[in-house]
């Protein structure tokens, strides 16, 4: 679970947005020593606002000493936010309510899985790129097709890699493709299969 670190960057939506984390933060018990205490990113908060208001005067110089404000609060809030990330790592368990509990919203990390078989076009017309999840560190790989909706199959040639390029195939019609792994121990089942209009 990961704390979200987008922040806002209009100054008055950044103002309002950390002063929610600190107030949410302040007695918190999930959080007895925040890394920087809050004190200090409160008195950046305020030195910020004061900056923001002084530039409405247009007071020579203001926006330079509002950015600089600005740039020193978001560092501070960056920090912050580690502080909430580290918190929430050392309970997996209760990382979710704990980074909510910081008034942040949490998101988990997608994990990028390989689908276990994929058909996709190949490198020329009339073939097809075929892409199976490995099985094992030593295996081999059995392939078919099917130009008649899998009631009957072609024998394609093994291979010791996850992958084939099958040519020579029919344009304009569908393909189905199937494969099984095969390990020490034997051969797997045939995959369910997969179709693909070839072009």
């Amino acid at each position: 679970m990961f704390v979200v670190r987008e922040l806002p960057q209009p100054v008055p939506l950044l103002i309002e947005y950390v002063r929610a984390i600190l107030a949410a933060m302040a007695g918190n018990p999930h959080f007895p020593s925040p890394n920087p205490p809050l004190a200090t990113v409160t008195a950046s908060v305020s030195g910020l606002e004061a900056a923001q208001a002084v530039t409405k005067t247009r007071a020579p110089g203001s926006v330079a000493v509002r950015d600089g404000a600005g740039k020193q609060l978001l560092d501070q809030v960056r920090l912050l936010l580690g502080y909430v990330q580290q918190v929430a790592d050392g309970s997996p368990e209760q990382a979710a309510a704990i980074i909510a509990s910081a008034g942040l919203r949490a998101r988990t990390r997608a994990a990028r899985t390989k689908a276990p078989f994929a058909v996709k076009y190949g490198p020329v017309s009339g073939s097809a790129h075929l892409v199976v999840k490995a099985a094992a560190s030593r295996a081999a790989y059995d392939w078919e097709l099917s130009v008649d909706g899998g009631k009957t199959w072609t024998t394609v040639p093994t291979t010791l890699q996850a992958r084939t390029v099958v040519t020579g195939l029919p344009v304009a019609t569908s393909v189905m493709f199937r494969f099984r792994a095969v390990i020490k121990g034997g051969p797997a089942d045939w995959s369910q299969p997969i179709s693909l209009l070839v072009r």
